[in-house]
């Protein structure tokens, strides 16, 4: 049985856990080769172990543009070619206006929002070689509208979806498609919340939090050919929770 990705080949930053460790499994799952990136070496070898040959590890950094590099001709040497990236990798952080500081700031924007530039930076010619290809931004539901006390984070995944169209708009001549995706609250370490976790969450139209195979679902869509003609656009994943507070 063929599977949605038979024949791709995929770099995920932050796929060593949460988000990004489902999309791995998924990716794997639907016929992907994957290249795991992360800081978090043991986590990313023990998926990559877990994954088998379909999949590989690299260390890697995303405010750091030779990491990048490093990682993409690693893809391209272990399987062949670069088919879809996904910037997955990012970090969330809160401080009020006047308590917050310019280097919590900055440590913000280099990881969500350079990272990545820096990966479409390095993976633009393996990309365009590899066409039709694919890129998946994981921006927010805060991308979409404000979240007080995280003025970073916001900006960082407003800045996100911007540079999603950017970049769509100039790769589109070269085969390569641009996308964001925007999650809301999911049951991952990142927001503080263990996964498996049964918590409630009123802050959206469903009423409670999502579970991160319900945003894999979508990327693996933009990162499969059915997705042909979706560029330049937003997927929110938020059970309705941009829609406004329910009733």
């Amino acid at each position: 049985m063929s599977g949605r990705l038979d024949g791709r080949v995929a770099l995920i930053s932050g796929g060593a856990s949460g988000m990004g460790a489902s999309h791995a499994r998924a990716f794997v799952a639907e016929g992907a080769s994957v290249l795991i990136g992360d800081i978090s070496d043991e986590a990313g070898q023990k998926l990559a172990a877990e994954l088998g040959e379909a999949a590989a590890f690299i260390h890697l950094d995303v405010t750091s543009a030779q990491d990048w590099r490093v990682a993409v001709d690693a893809a391209v040497e272990r399987f062949g070619k670069l088919d879809v990236l996904v910037n997955n990798a990012g970090i969330l952080d809160f401080g009020p206006l006047g308590a917050y500081t310019e280097e919590q700031w900055q440590r913000t924007l280099s990881i969500n929002l350079t990272g990545p530039f820096l990966g479409l930076t390095a993976a633009r010619d393996a990309l365009v070689a590899a066409r039709p290809a694919s890129v998946v931004n994981i921006s927010s539901a805060a991308g979409i509208q404000g979240v007080s006390g995280a003025h970073a984070y916001t900006a960082s995944k407003f800045g996100v979806r911007g540079l999603t169209k950017s970049a769509a708009l100039e790769l589109a001549p070269h085969g390569v498609r641009v996308n964001s995706v925007h999650p809301g609250g999911i049951l991952t370490p990142m927001i503080g919340v263990p996964e498996g976790s049964t918590a409630d969450r009123t802050a959206n139209t469903l009423g409670r939090l999502g579970m991160a195979e319900e945003v894999t679902a979508v990327v693996v869509f933009l990162a499969s050919h059915e997705s042909s003609y979706c560029t330049a656009a937003e997927f929110v994943v938020d059970g309705g929770m941009t829609a406004g507070r329910p009733a």
